[in-house]
């Protein structure tokens, strides 16, 4: 879909923050059958972050990320008007957006969570985006978090050596055309896949004595590897030339691919089919591991940081995984 000239929508800040408390390969080799070489080959990932404290959850990194935005920019968080907090490991069921909304005092803000796993940063953006183009909103953060440590069984070596804890937030807001960030996007989704990479609700087998209903509690990662790579690597490049083609760009206006960081032979095959240079390829994965909605603006502010992305620059952003769900926004960076 390409957005209408309404208004524009710029991201004025990022924010980031990861947990102390590292695991690398080889402490995950005195766990479980493998080494630093198998995973490093296979994954491209050397360590990732764990969030370890006690009563901590992701309600505390998301709040370092978002402060942190707030920081950069000297804004008052009751300034903000919409929280999304896109995460597939809240610390209640209910939501936790409006637990962040309460501890950085932003007390004017609407506060919800977005649940589409890896693919939630995306899926965020792209609704903010939305409520700034129509008039709704002025100012909106969005902050992808998760904490998958805590859903990982590090007895299963095909989930434990993939998957670490961070957030990132953006501050988005509505502004002219001409300084316009977004620029277009193109989501989807296969649910008929959905069991290829979940956490599932489990029943217990024995039903409630009074009210004869089954209850039970959700699982650990579940996901199907091989599958899951074939769905990225075929799928995201798709995404990417449709979304391209409705905005009129070609692939070598492009200045930076930015994918959620989930294997590092996928951001490889993805480029390669894209014929993309690998070296306009943002990553970050060996540092953190697949930190799913956290991902992409953890990558983005730490590429920021690195003074990598330029005034006017346009980026590529896709995220994938979970649901099956897949999708592609267009940046062009206006700060």
């Amino acid at each position: 879909m390409k957005l209408s000239t309404m208004q524009g929508a710029r991201i004025l800040a990022t924010g980031s923050a990861v947990p102390d408390s590292s695991i690398s390969n080889h402490q995950i080799s005195q766990m479980v059958e493998t080494s630093d070489e198998w995973i490093v080959t296979r994954t491209g990932i050397k360590e990732r972050r764990l969030l370890t404290g006690f009563n901590q959850s992701i309600i505390d990194l998301a709040v370092l990320a978002s402060n942190r935005a707030l920081n950069k920019i000297n804004m008052n968080p009751k300034d903000i008007d919409l929280i999304i907090l896109a995460t597939s490991s809240p610390n209640d069921l209910f939501g936790s957006a409006s637990q962040l909304q309460a501890q950085i005092n932003a007390i004017n803000a609407v506060a919800f969570d977005l649940t589409a796993a890896c693919s939630g940063f995306v899926l965020g953006l792209v609704t903010a985006a939305q409520f700034l183009q129509n008039g709704t909103y002025r100012t909106i953060l969005i902050v992808g978090a998760d904490v998958l440590s805590k859903w990982t069984d590090w007895s299963d070596r095909s989930t434990c050596i993939l998957f670490g804890d961070a957030a990132g937030a953006v501050i988005l807001q509505a502004c002219s055309y001409q300084d316009n960030s977004v620029l277009g996007f193109d989501l989807n989704t296969d649910g008929k896949s959905y069991d290829q990479l979940s956490i599932a609700y489990q029943e217990n087998l024995q039903l409630h004595p009074t009210l004869h209903i089954m209850q039970g509690s959700f699982k650990y990662i579940s996901m199907n590897g091989k599958e899951v790579y074939k769905f990225a690597v075929s799928k995201v490049p798709l995404s990417i030339l449709k979304c391209l083609d409705k905005l009129h760009l070609s692939i070598d206006e492009i200045d930076w691919l930015l994918l959620h960081q989930a294997n590092e032979r996928i951001l490889k095959a993805v480029a390669d089919k894209l014929s993309v240079d690998i070296n306009k390829v943002i990553s970050n994965l060996s540092k953190y591991g697949n930190t799913s909605a956290a991902s992409i603006p953890l990558a983005l502010d730490e590429a920021l940081q690195n003074k990598k992305i330029k005034y006017n620059d346009i980026i590529i952003v896709s995220g994938f995984g979970a649901g099956l769900t897949w999708g592609t926004i267009v940046l062009k960076w206006k700060c």
